[in-house]
């Protein structure tokens, strides 16, 4: 699997399918209205509508090469069994931080659905456990400088 590949549930690619239908369907004929409602107005250097209705466009269009580039990527359906013990990219950690037991997913906003923390591998946290054996202590550098030991106890992936 490569750096770039995420594996997604079948619920989260049906949702995130969805998403991308609707940004290339509804989503730019709304914006198209837009942006024309704000060029009938007249003057486009002084026209505030039109430039706001273009910077959505374009956040819009980076949403919608974003999805592609997901989905294209993706693998969909439950991961195998992890039979090394160590802690991968679309699991659920349960670790002991700074004293505190917590769980989190490691991977991508994209494929959580629910209340659960979120963090990415490349995040520090994310960086120090990924490939981290269970049971197993790891520390990583806050943003403030300080160092922090994580305890891994379990991994399983995310269903």
């Amino acid at each position: 699997m490569s750096a770039q590949q995420t594996w997604l549930t079948q619920e989260a690619a049906d949702r995130l399918s969805a998403e991308l239908a609707h940004l290339e369907g509804e989503g730019r004929k709304e914006i198209t209205a837009k942006i024309e409602a704000a060029r009938a107005e007249g003057d486009l250097k002084e026209n505030g509508g039109y430039h706001a209705a273009r910077d959505e466009q374009g956040k819009m269009e980076a949403r919608i090469r974003q999805l592609k580039q997901m989905l294209e990527n993706a693998h969909i359906g439950t991961p195998p069994a992890s039979a090394d013990g160590k802690v991968g990219a679309g699991m659920v950690v349960t670790a002991v931080i700074a004293g505190d037991e917590t769980k989190f997913l490691l991977g991508s906003r994209e494929i959580a659905s629910g209340d659960i923390d979120v963090y990415s591998e490349k995040s520090p946290l994310g960086a120090a456990v990924l490939g981290a054996e269970i049971g197993a202590t790891v520390s990583y550098k806050a943003p403030s400088g300080r160092e922090i030991k994580v305890e891994i106890k379990a991994a399983e992936f995310f269903a």
